[in-house]
């Protein structure tokens, strides 16, 4: 097995570590350069690729986790979009209030897949006229019924092709999924064109880096789902790499931790935020629905998290009754050189934590106190005391949110069981001190990760390639589409095709799709995840079947072989 490196960039480090036959062989850590995020990458690569045997560089997996998707959509740098849609009668759009341009033009797939209108080209042109003169950089296209019939949005991008080719890549809303949800496709679609430039600057600057740093491997990137896209594959689907931090994160729990077959909350604390993740007898929790960015609501497959704005860097505020932390960032802990005290300062004051000049944090825990009227030790339990209380109330705040949910939405798992935490397994700087006490509230077990300073980024590691695809078989209609591949057939035999067929052929195209994106997939790494079938009625009989159905090669990590971590 060749090397793999996994790099993850946090809010406040960029980790990377060395991997090899399921072996952490080495780690580094660099401070983020939030307007640099590459120099941070730069920084630990180089640091890890330093430690790589001679002439052996060239055989390098590369497995990145970064936050530039993320901030962009965040920050609102991305390419100026407007979207194209053809939604046909039955929907106003201006009562979902998208705070971007979109566009309608007249064309209409009803919910079968039937063309009921066709694309008015002319309508198509002014508005493209329009979307130019405005200076739109990307264009975005969304069907209302497109995944079951994507011909309208292909007709659109071909035009598009030859008459506004400034315009390309466009992003089809079918073939970043085939459900249905209309607004929240139309949004992921807008995210996903938004980003694109962004990736590819991304993509150029990496290829530049494998280049200089003489890697000859492929380079993969992590999705919000926990699974790897290629690099190239993130080109055109971007969007499905943000949030990718709080993944790499579960799946470094999944990698390093005994979490098999019980329930587990993953806390990866970092300097700015702590992330929630959730395992269901050690499986990942899926988010319902999609994730949700920046008051964006997508159709983005990932994994349940939750960020809360607690660190060993947050600031420490008294509101006169009761001390709390964050949700801001203080900076560096005293101890370290900073000017204001932090969850950090606290844990080196009791002694928990060996890092920086206690002296300094004694000294500033004395100021602070004196302000406060409360000695610099006492202080400094209070603010350990109030810093795991706050971590509790958020663990609790997540698990009465998830047993408030219907069984089916925790998604892929179908447990009747109640998902409450039977063990706390912590990752991140301070986890050795603090996860001890948050789960000793909590009343159950715990374990320290290995390599719990660089967790995330060994997930970036161990994550592996993952990819689905959605079937719509409509047996009245002698159709077959899957959206993903702009795959539509008709049914050879109608009256004899059934839901074991549709199945072979599902599978049969999850595999195509893996193979086109190279991942190494057979028939049986392909697990169909939904499935619906029901008739077709007409005057009182049964006319055909509509059969539904995902497949999907799995999200999974490679288990690390390691000593186990602290325990409890």
């Amino acid at each position: 097995m060749s090397y793999i490196i996994g790099v993850d960039v946090g809010g406040t480090n960029t980790n990377a570590v060395l991997v090899k036959d399921h072996r952490v062989l080495e780690t580094a850590i660099v401070p983020t350069n939030h307007d640099e995020l590459l120099d941070s990458i730069v920084g630990a690569l180089g640091a890890i690729i330093a430690c790589l045997p001679r002439n052996l560089s060239s055989q390098v997996e590369l497995h990145l986790s970064t936050t530039l998707a993320t901030n962009a959509i965040i920050e609102g740098r991305g390419d100026a979009t407007a979207v194209i849609v053809a939604s046909g009668p039955g929907m106003r759009l201006e009562d979902n209030e998208f705070p971007f341009s979109v566009f309608r033009i007249p064309g209409y797939v009803d919910h079968r897949g039937r063309i009921v209108a066709p694309i008015d080209c002319n309508a198509l042109r002014s508005a493209l006229d329009t979307i130019r003169s405005q200076g739109f950089a990307k264009v975005a296209v969304a069907g209302k019924f497109s995944p079951r019939n994507p011909r309208q949005e292909l007709e659109i991008e071909e035009l598009i092709k030859e008459e506004y080719p400034e315009f390309l890549p466009v992003t089809l809303g079918h073939r970043l999924t085939g459900r249905l949800n209309f607004p929240r496709r139309i949004t992921t679609a807008y995210l996903n064109a938004m980003v694109t430039g962004v990736q590819s600057a991304l993509a150029s600057a990496v290829e530049h880096l494998i280049k200089k740093f003489g890697l000859q491997g492929h380079v993969f990137l992590l999705k919000a789902d926990g699974g790897t896209m290629s690099l190239q594959e993130s080109l055109m689907r971007p969007v499905e790499s943000i949030l990718s931090g709080p993944a790499a994160s579960t799946m470094g729990a999944i990698a390093l931790a005994e979490v098999d077959h019980i329930n587990t909350v993953v806390l990866d604390i970092g300097g700015t935020t702590t992330d929630l993740s959730v395992l269901v007898k050690g499986r990942p929790v899926d988010e319902r629905d999609g994730v949700e960015i920046a008051g964006f609501k997508t159709i983005v497959p990932a994994l349940f998290s939750r960020s809360v704005g607690l660190g060993g860097d947050s600031d420490v505020w008294c509101d006169g009754e009761q001390i709390r932390i964050g949700p801001q960032r203080a900076g560096r802990p005293v101890a370290l050189g900073g000017s204001r005290i932090t969850p950090t300062d606290a844990a080196v004051c009791i002694g928990g934590v060996a890092i920086g000049s206690r002296e300094r944090a004694m000294a500033g825990m004395a100021e602070l106190g004196k302000e406060w009227g409360i000695p610099p030790l006492e202080l400094a339990n209070k603010i350990v005391d109030a810093f795991c209380q706050q971590a509790v109330d958020a663990i609790e705040s997540v698990f009465s949110y998830l047993s408030s949910l219907p069984v089916y939405t925790v998604a892929g798992i179908m447990s009747h069981e109640d998902p409450r935490p039977e063990k706390v397994v912590g990752m991140g700087g301070p986890a050795q001190f603090f996860i001890p006490m948050i789960a000793k509230r909590l009343g159950v077990d715990y374990e320290v990760t290995a390599y719990h300073g660089s967790a995330n980024a060994v997930g970036a590691a161990a994550a592996r390639p993952t990819a689905s695809v959605t079937l719509r078989a409509d047996t009245a209609l002698g159709e077959i589409v899957v959206p993903e591949l702009d795959y539509m057939d008709r049914i050879a035999r109608p009256l004899f095709f059934d839901i074991k067929r549709a199945r072979e052929i599902v599978v049969e195209k999850a595999v195509d799709y893996a193979a086109r994106l190279r991942i190494p997939a057979q028939r049986e790494d392909v697990e169909i995840v939904e499935e619906e079938s029901y008739n077709v009625v007409r005057s009182f009989h049964t006319a055909g079947r509509i059969i539904s159905m995902k497949a999907q090669v799995s999200p999974g990590v490679h288990k690390m072989h390691h000593q186990a971590g602290s325990g409890g």
